[in-house]
């Protein structure tokens, strides 16, 4: 491994469903070819992290979680060309790709028939070090925050890749759904695209931050109808839903204008949803699936250049299990992050 790696190291772990995370010390082992050793500086908690505590995408235990990784490349694997020791890389939610099915063929890397997943099918950054596949590694700028930027590689790329591949003109209104880790930087994004921004929540104490954020418009859903008031502002070209239930989706379908797009980014399980609101106006229910090594390198360059802030929360390795309860009981605010010191 190299006289500046040390033997072993520190990772948090799921060792069976349902379990909490355990701290634990292993050996470091070398990359294989096609893979990088990652010294991890932050590693972002996403609401997806759940999915390896459950095993809900069939990884197993134990397993590592965590895919929104920055450090400093340790170390390569067998003729590596690409990456050298000491470069700044990331890790996203897309962990590799095979190159050959019909989905790398298009260059949607991240819908790959044998996508492997960061944290999810092969142990993540929560931990010290972590292994990284050369294909799907993140270039990182030398002087951004690891901590601020992390975040960037799930829910940042997830919003900026989504919004842009709706083909949405500028000028247009689009509307966010929930104003929590993937809104706030929703509404950031959409701004600087140059779309008319819409907030949608139910907290009227929120709406001073949505606008700092770059609303132009807020709708209290707890005060008003929230289609009527849509449908006063012309309909929404877009709605971007970073909050779904089951319940809204109906309703939000009815706020969208003629062939309005309703944008769904969390996983929210069976909906209904009635025909007669899609076919009508040409509406359409459409998701995208993050994003692969270039996407998310194109999202923190758009966030650098104008100005996206990502809002988060830093706690420690060693408090790994606090950070993973704040973010599913959502006291985090906006994105928890750990910091490995």
């Amino acid at each position: 491994m190299g006289s500046t790696l040390p033997n072993t190291y520190k990772r948090a772990v799921f060792n069976e469903q349902g379990a909490d995370l355990t701290l634990e010390e292993v050996e470091l082992t070398s990359p294989q070819r096609g893979e990088i050793v990652l010294k991890v500086e932050a590693c972002g908690v996403c609401h997806s992290d759940h999915f390896a505590q459950t095993n809900l995408m069939g990884g197993g235990f134990p397993r590592v979680p965590g895919h929104e990784i920055i450090g400093r490349v340790a170390a390569v694997g067998d003729g590596e060309t690409y990456w050298k020791v000491g470069d700044r890389a990331g890790g996203a939610w897309h962990g590799a790709h095979d190159g050959t099915c019909g989905a790398c063929k298009k260059g949607f890397f991240q819908m790959c028939d044998n996508e492997q997943v960061n944290g999810i099918t092969r142990d993540g950054g929560y931990a010290e070090y972590c292994l990284i596949r050369s294909e799907a590694a993140v270039r990182i700028p030398e002087h951004v925050n690891a901590a601020k930027y992390a975040p960037m590689l799930c829910a940042g790329v997830t919003v900026f890749n989504s919004i842009r591949h709706m083909n949405i003109p500028a000028g247009e209104t689009v509307v966010i759904q929930g104003l929590g880790g993937l809104g706030h930087l929703a509404l950031q994004y959409a701004n600087k695209f140059g779309y008319r921004v819409v907030a949608l929540s139910r907290d009227s104490q929120k709406e001073a931050f949505a606008r700092k954020l770059g609303a132009h418009v807020y709708i209290d859903t707890s005060k008003e109808d929230p289609v009527e008031a849509l449908q006063k502002l012309g309909g929404a070209s877009l709605i971007v839903s970073t909050a779904p239930s089951p319940d809204i989706i109906n309703p939000l379908i009815q706020g969208l204008g003629v062939l309005g797009k309703l944008l769904i980014l969390s996983i929210v399980g069976g909906i209904e949803v009635h025909s007669g609101l899609l076919v009508g106006k040409g509406k359409s229910i459409w998701s995208w699936p993050s994003g692969h090594a270039t996407d998310s390198e194109e999202a923190i360059a758009f966030a650098e250049l104008q100005g996206v802030d990502c809002m988060v929360q830093e706690f420690p390795l060693e408090k790994c299990n606090e950070a993973f309860a704040a973010m599913m009981d959502g006291s985090v605010r906006f994105r928890a992050v750990l910091t490995m010191g």
